[in-house]
């Protein structure tokens, strides 16, 4: 019986984690090291590896169960990669220094696989590594890593993220400014220094996404204000609006649109948050099954997307006991831990003994003014894509 109950606690630990928090987790992490050290079926060690990194998700500095030491070096001579990588996951958390070491020296290896970088970069900033954060300065340089690197100064506070950021930003394509910005607007010293370089003009205040300027005067209050200008919910304005893009928006101009177009707007600026026929992401509702033949569904949550939001997509915002600010909605949640979807991350695990203060909104995700952004033709190019009911080709 107590060999039952022993493969019970291990099979709760790797399938569902989350259930087995009741079970004290060293007893729990001891035998899986145990389990590990007895098996040699590749699948199932990549399961149970992949179970532990789940159960541990987020966290740092966990005391490495008994055994660790001994089978991780084992694990990184095994034939398959994945347990490699595993293993070297599991032993950062569990405060090896060595595989932390392994792990930076990663980063600046230039015949490294790019995704078995971006891993080691993601691993090693969750773990607040400052050697890591100094190396993404560098990584910048690199076009495959650059998104990831610009994401990353956010992770861990940097003083110097501000000046190299905007430092490079006239020179970067729309998706890197984006990510610049949204990045400056998560800690209080990096959005100060986004308002000066606003208010400087290197900066232009239509680069600013309606739901970061929302962030930012959330963030900096009036100083925000004075120099961005008064950020005013759309949904007071709600009837007026919808009223003006019915007019503008009629059956002709509609007819008459693109929906392959269509699909290239809704690409650039809603698939970050959206699905739509299996593809974007999932932020948001997945629109492949609303009502979007309906012109008055489709303007009003797009006008007011904030007039009836469910409980699930209401925007949290949390504060880290280190000064992180990030935005997004509840994906998962435990007694140890927050995952939020946010629009940069769609995974974005937080320890809540990190978290310093939360505050759930009740406004959507979904940002106000998006319609005001487009020019007409795109608008009803959009319209044209969204009512469609079957996927069609991109515009190119």
């Amino acid at each position: 019986m107590k060999r039952y109950f022993r493969l019970l606690i291990v099979i709760l630990f790797t399938c569902c984690p989350r259930t087995a928090t009741a079970i004290d987790e060293t007893e729990s992490l001891d035998l899986l090291v145990t389990t590990l050290n007895s098996v040699q079926d590749v699948g199932v060690r990549n399961a149970l590896l992949r179970g532990m990194l789940s159960g541990l998700e987020g966290r740092r500095n966990v005391t490495a169960p008994a055994g660790w030491n001994e089978l991780s070096r084992k694990l990184s001579d095994s034939e398959d990669k994945n347990i490699q990588e595993l293993s070297a996951e599991l032993s950062q958390i569990f405060g090896d220094r060595e595989a932390t070491a392994q792990a930076l020296a990663m980063l600046t290896d230039a015949t490294a696989d790019k995704n078995a970088q971006r891993r080691s970069l993601r691993v090693l900033l969750t773990h607040q590594n400052e050697d890591a954060s100094s190396l993404l300065e560098s990584l910048l340089d690199d076009p495959a890593l650059q998104l990831d690197a610009i994401r990353g100064y956010a992770m861990v506070e940097n003083a110097s993220a501000p000046a190299v950021l905007l430092g490079r930003y006239e020179r970067w394509n729309a998706e890197l400014k984006r990510a610049v910005i949204e990045t400056l607007a998560t800690r209080k010293r990096y959005a100060q220094a986004l308002l000066a370089a606003v208010e400087q003009k290197t900066v232009s205040r239509d680069d600013i996404p309606a739901h970061v300027a929302r962030s930012l005067k959330q963030l900096l209050g009036d100083p925000f204000v004075r120099v961005f200008g008064e950020v005013r919910p759309i949904a007071q304005d709600r009837q007026k609006l919808l009223a003006r893009y019915k007019r503008i928006a009629t059956p002709q101009k509609i007819a008459d649109a693109s929906a392959s177009r269509g699909r290239a707007v809704f690409t650039k600026t809603c698939a970050a948050c959206h699905v739509l026929y299996g593809e974007g992401g999932k932020i948001g509702p997945d629109l492949t099954g609303s009502n979007r033949a309906n012109l008055d569904y489709i303007l009003l949550n797009s006008v007011d997307p904030s007039y009836d939001v469910p409980a699930g997509y209401r925007m949290v915002t949390i504060v880290t006991v280190d000064g992180r600010v990030v935005s997004g909605v509840i994906a998962e949640e435990d007694e140890t831990r927050i995952v939020l979807k946010t629009v940069e991350q769609p995974r974005l695990v937080i320890a809540k003994e990190n978290i310093e203060k939360r505050k759930t909104s009740p406004k959507s995700m979904m940002p106000d003014g998006q319609l005001e952004k487009m020019q007409r033709q795109e608008l009803f190019d959009l319209i044209k894509y969204l009512r469609t009911t079957d996927q069609v080709e991109m515009a190119k």
